[in-house]
This record gives C-alpha cells, sequence and structure tokens, in this order.
C-alpha cells in the first residue's frame, strides 16, 4: 500500500537486505503490522474494513481463454477454449470507505479466477504506469514522509519535498498523479499488475511477464459529478444493467534487460504482447454484503504455470494482506460496527 490518502496503492512491508562486508548494521526491517500501523496513521482507522482500497464493489463473471498464452503456460485459466469463474472487487486507494472518488486518478481491479481443477489464482492491479519506488524499505520511508501532521491534517511538506527530491522515480509518479484526470468509470479503466511474474510451460520454461486489463469500453472525457461522491459504483451498476463488461487480458512479455524485478520501472512499449482472453464482468454487489468482502487478494496465490519473480514488492504484499484481514476479522469478532450509508457500497 502506498501512503498517504490517494496514492496508497498496494500492500507492503519492508525486508532486510544483504550487507556487504564492512558495511554498518542495517536497521531492523518494519514488520506487516508496523506498516500496517502507518496506514491507520496515515488514513484512519475505520474498523471492519479493510486497511487500503477500503472503498469498492464486488464484481463477478468469468474468464474465456482465447488459448494463446498456453503455449507460454500450463495454468488451467489459459487452457483453450476454458471458462473459468471469476469473482473480484473494484476500488479505489485509501483507508476510508467514505472518500470522494474524484479524489484520485487511481483506480484497482482484484480478481479471483477459480479454476476447475481446484486452484486459484489471484491478482491485484492498479491503473497506474509503475510503483513510485523499488523496495519496501523505501516504501515504508515514503509512507511516514506523508503522515499528516496535527496541525493542518496534511503531511508536513518539507518532509514530502525532501523525499520526492532524493527519490526522481516517486517525483515522477507524484507528476503523473497530479497530471491525470480521474476517470468516471471503473469500467473505461486499464489495470496493470505492474509486477512481474514468470509463466511456465509443460517443459518448465519460464517467460517473464506483465500483464494488463485493457477495456473494451472507450473512454469517456466528462466531468465527474460534483454531487455524488460515489459515481463510481452507480456507473458500474447503470452500464451492467445494460450489458456485460470486458476487458481483454494482455499480456507483456519481457525481453532480455528488461527490468524484471523492479516495478519501478516501465517497460518499452514495444515489447511483443499476447491477447489471452476475455474478462466478462456480469453482476456488482455492494462489498459489505458481496463475495469479495472477506477475500485478500494476494498476489502470491497462484496456480501452477505461474509463478513470483523476485521482486522485493511482490514478495512482501503477501504478509501486509494478511495483517490487514486479521485486523478486519478481529473487528467482526469484537463485534466492531462496520458503518453503512445508503450511498456508498
Amino acid at each position: 500500500m502506498f501512503a498517504y490518502g490517494k496514492w496508497m496503492i498496494v500492500g507492503l512491508f519492508a525486508v532486510a537486505g544483504c550487507a556487504s562486508a564492512g558495511d554498518p548494521p542495517a536497521a531492523p526491517p518494519p514488520s506487516a503490522d508496523q506498516i500496517v500501523n502507518q496506514f491507520q496513521k496515515n488514513g484512519g482507522v475505520f474498523p471492519g474494513r479493510r486497511r487500503n482500497h477500503a472503498k469498492g464493489v464486488c464484481v463477478s463473471g468469468y474468464f474465456d481463454s482465447s488459448g494463446a498464452a498456453a503455449r507460454y503456460s500450463v495454468a488451467q485459466v489459459f487452457a483453450p477454449g476454458e471458462r473459468t469463474p471469476v469473482i473480484g472487487r473494484l476500488s479505489i486507494p485509501g483507508t476510508n470507505p467514505y472518500a470522494w472518488d474524484d479524489g484520485t486518478p487511481i483506480r484497482g481491479m482484484a480478481l479471483d479466477f477459480l479454476q476447475a481443477d481446484g486452484q486459484q489464482w489471484r491478482t491485484a492491479m492498479n491503473a497506474v504506469p509503475f510503483f513510485p519506488v523499488a523496495t519496501p524499505q523505501l516504501n515504508y520511508e515514503f509512507l511516514q514522509a506523508q503522515q499528516p501532521v496535527v496541525a493542518t491534517g496534511e503531511p508536513d511538506p518539507e518532509k514530502l519535498a525532501a523525499f520526492f527530491a532524493t527519490h526522481p522515480k516517486a517525483n515522477a509518479f507524484r507528476i503523473w498523479d497530479r497530471t491525470t484526470k480521474p476517470s468516471t468509470s471503473y469500467a473505461t479503466v486499464r489495470y496493470n499488475s505492474l509486477d512481474a511474474f514468470y509463466l511456465v510451460d509443460a517443459r518448465g520454461q519460464r517467460q517473464a511477464v506483465r500483464w494488463s486489463m485493457a477495456p473494451e469500453a472507450a473512454a469517456e472525457d466528462r466531468a465527474a459529478p460534483t454531487n455524488d461522491p460515489d459515481f463510481l459504483a452507480g456507473d458500474l451498476r447503470a452500464r451492467l444493467a445494460h450489458a456485460p463488461l470486458r476487458w481483454r487480458l494482455v499480456v507483456t512479455l519481457a525481453a532480455p534487460g528488461d527490468a524484471i524485478d523492479d516495478a519501478s520501472v516501465a517497460w518499452p512499449a514495444d515489447r511483443p504482447q499476447v491477447d489471452a482472453g476475455t474478462l466478462v464482468i456480469l453482476a456488482s454487489q455492494p462489498q459489505r454484503i458481496g463475495v469479495c468482502r472477506d477475500i485478500s487478494f494476494d498476489p502470491l496465490v497462484l496456480p501452477r504455470g505461474i509463478e513470483p519473480s523476485a521482486d522485493p514488492l511482490l514478495q512482501d504484499r503477501a504478509a501486509t494482506y494478511a495483517e490487514s484481514l486479521r485486523r478486519r476479522l478481529q473487528d467482526q469478532r469484537n463485534d466492531a460496527p462496520v458503518p453503512a450509508s445508503a450511498s456508498h457500497p
């Protein structure tokens, strides 16, 4: 999860690096518990809710494989003619389930592919071009730099300026965030894995890939409603009442020299791509009663035929996701009220 308010994306916690001989001892890495605590300091605590991407809506449908990715992976989801049930979630970042949808251009898509063989493929994607930072330790520092101060309720501008001055990739992300217009529909957004994975074929050969869900719905250049903080969920319901929504699963193949383990570096646009099939969303449900409510969309839940890269961000998301889920379930056991309103899903 990336830091204060609209910059929170995906859950991470830091890990210790390997020190060279003669290096001073490394500071103890922050734990998942510390990371989730920092999110709560930055964005507030809403019992019973996710600790990031708290505002969202459940979706369900299926994935029709084109068969084109089967040459690279033995995962059943890619088999020619295979139809796989899917449940998922569309969301915006942050801890506040009552945030206005136009407060950030970031949108998230999390999916759970339920293969017929009992294996699952979970993926958490975001409508951003790259991560702001490359390592869990830098992510934690970014979170700390964005903690609001009591006097203003906003981050300390000097701390933020210092961080961006010394981390050009994070500054590039900030520029993207400031210059990107928030979409008025979940349906028109392209969602990206950002982290790299490996597809593994029947001979054990591995191909590094990233993937995206490319929308079939055309983008719209319309202003966000000024009187509706929840226009994304409303637009989704209206579109689904008319017809299912579709995205193409585009798998991008890495070339030698591409940054496999660094999600802060985008791959060149000319890399080969495979159209792996079509995601079809049939229905949505409010998240407090929907099929996605208690799912942790841990991106390391992978079927045979898909393996994680060594990206340190990817490797550590699982622990933070688990800690967020543990706290949500603890809230429920403690009978903590889960706020609900007519306008928020």
